[in-house]
Formats: structure tokens, sequence, C-alpha cells
């Protein structure tokens, strides 16, 4: 693990990856008629899945250096969620994401990492409202809240040093136009998304309070074994690498949805001049059927 995302290494990138950054959250208005409009959720609440990453480098095959768990839940409206129109009967989604370094990744290099990430969503429109992460790399220790306002169309980003709660918090503000998703909602937004080879995406995510575009294409069909069998996926490549992107330098990035209904991602892959991260579904537990 050892790509850049803005100041982190890929160690750092693979908690935000899967999708996290299976980053496709396109522009509401590019994807669906209306940002309001009700969405029908692929995905039942309380589903939790499990991933694994792998890393191979040369010599180094197969390694498990990650465990990635992602969760979605349906809860009564707090004092930050406020959806848009009838909502989900009053109800806010809390997506969270955890990531966790493991196996050979801290016995052979002494490296250790940790992320939480919490978002609360408008399931009417399936826009973030708050981000709150808690970033754990060794000894260092980050806390930062994400607020959005999409009446002004501004997002305002704190970090603090808990480790150092008299140092001055970090703060970094951006415009946005119409729907933004952060690294653990688009996740799941694009899984309300239809998706068919030749169609092409635009992105718009913010992370520490930045706002990025990202090109996707959506490549092909094919079969693929996977923990839910040999089932038919869809292959989508986000554009995520190069000046201005979400990753620096070059490489290239590949998700596989299922082609249904639930649209779950079952083996993401990520490569560049550092190795090849290779991240599978292991566990699923509370999906909605087919």
């Amino acid at each position: 693990m050892i790509f850049t995302m803005h100041r982190r290494g890929y160690v750092g990138f693979v908690v935000l990856f899967l999708c996290a950054l299976i980053v496709i959250g396109a522009s509401a208005e590019g994807v669906r008629q209306a940002a309001d409009v009700p969405v029908r959720l692929p995905f039942a609440s309380r589903e939790e899945l499990v991933y694994e990453g792998e890393f191979t480098k040369s010599l180094l095959r197969s390694v498990d250096i990650a465990e990635l768990r992602f969760t979605a839940t349906l809860e009564p409206v707090g004092p930050i969620s406020k959806p848009q129109g009838n909502g989900e009967a009053g109800k806010s989604l809390r997506l969270t994401l955890d990531a966790v370094s493991k196996g050979l990744l801290g016995k052979l290099f002494g490296l250790r990492f940790r992320q939480h990430i919490e978002s609360t969503v408008d399931p009417a429109s399936f826009t973030v409202l708050q981000t709150t992460k808690l970033d754990e790399q060794g000894d260092r220790r980050r806390t930062s809240e994400a607020i959005f306002d999409r009446t002004a169309g501004k997002v305002v980003w704190t970090e603090r040093d808990p480790n150092n709660p008299t140092r001055e918090p970090r703060v970094v503000s951006s415009d946005f136009n119409g729907a933004v998703q952060d690294l653990a909602s688009i996740f799941y937004f694009l899984r309300t998304q239809p998706l068919a080879p030749g169609q092409s995406l635009e992105i718009t995510i913010s992370d520490s309070g930045r706002i990025y575009r990202v090109p996707v294409k959506v490549v092909e069909k094919r079969r693929m074994k996977s923990l839910l069998g040999e089932v038919s996926v869809i292959r989508v490549e986000p554009d995520v690498f190069g000046e201005g992107r979400l990753l620096r330098g070059r490489g290239k990035m590949a998700i596989w949805f299922t082609d249904d209904a639930r649209h779950i991602p079952v083996r993401a892959r990520i490569s560049n001049e550092m190795g090849m991260l290779d991240i599978k579904l292991k566990s699923i537990t509370g999906a909605a059927k087919g």
C-alpha cells in the first residue's frame, strides 16, 4: 500500500478506497432528472459488506494488508440531518466505512493504520450532509468534520489533533454546485445509478474540504467468480489518477459491480508503479434480495 492520496501514501488510500472510491458520484443533474427525486435504495438497512485487500509487488505476492467494512443504517433525523421532501419517513441514512491494516503490513513494514468514516445522507436526494472521520496512522491521530450547506453551496471541513488539543484546527472550505458525495457515500450513491457499457459520467466528490470532478467510464459486462458465485458483473473505470485528481501520479483503477438491481461491488483493482492492490468481497450480511 503505497500510493499517494494528496499527502498520504498508498496505505492511507486503501482506507479511502473502494469505495471509496469507487469513486463515482456523478453530478445529480447528469444522472437523475432532479436532485430531490426519491431514489430506490438497492441495499437494506443494516447491510454490512466486508472486503480484504491484497498487495502484490514483484516477489511479494498477494499479501493481506487491509480489511474494509461498510455498513448502511436508516436512523431518525438528527440535528444535522434535514432530508429534502418527505425523505424516508423522517429518517436519515448513516453510512459507515472502517478500514484497518492487517497481516504482514505491520509485521514486515511496521505500518499500522485505521480509518473510521461516518457519512450522514439525505436518503431522498442521496446528498451528503455531514462527514466525520477518525484517521490513525501509527501514533498520528486526526479527527475531522465536514458540513455541507446545500443552500449556500459550500462545504466547511475542520481537522483537529486529539494528541494536541491546543493546536489550531485546520479549516478548508470550498464551493460546490448540485449534489456532492464523500468517500463513504459515493460507494452507495453509485449503487443507485444505472450502469450500462458505453456510459460516461463525471464525478463530483469532496475530501478534506476540497472538491474534485472525475470522469468515469462504464466499460463492459462479463462473468466473474466471486463470493456470490459466478455472476454477471459490470466493469467501471474511474479516472482518479493525475494532476488535480484524487490520486497523484499515474495508475489505473477498475471496479466490478454485480449486474443486477443491487450493484454490489465484488472486486476492485488499483495499480501503479508501486504495485497492485486487489480488493475482494469476503462477506455480506443483511443484503437486499437480488
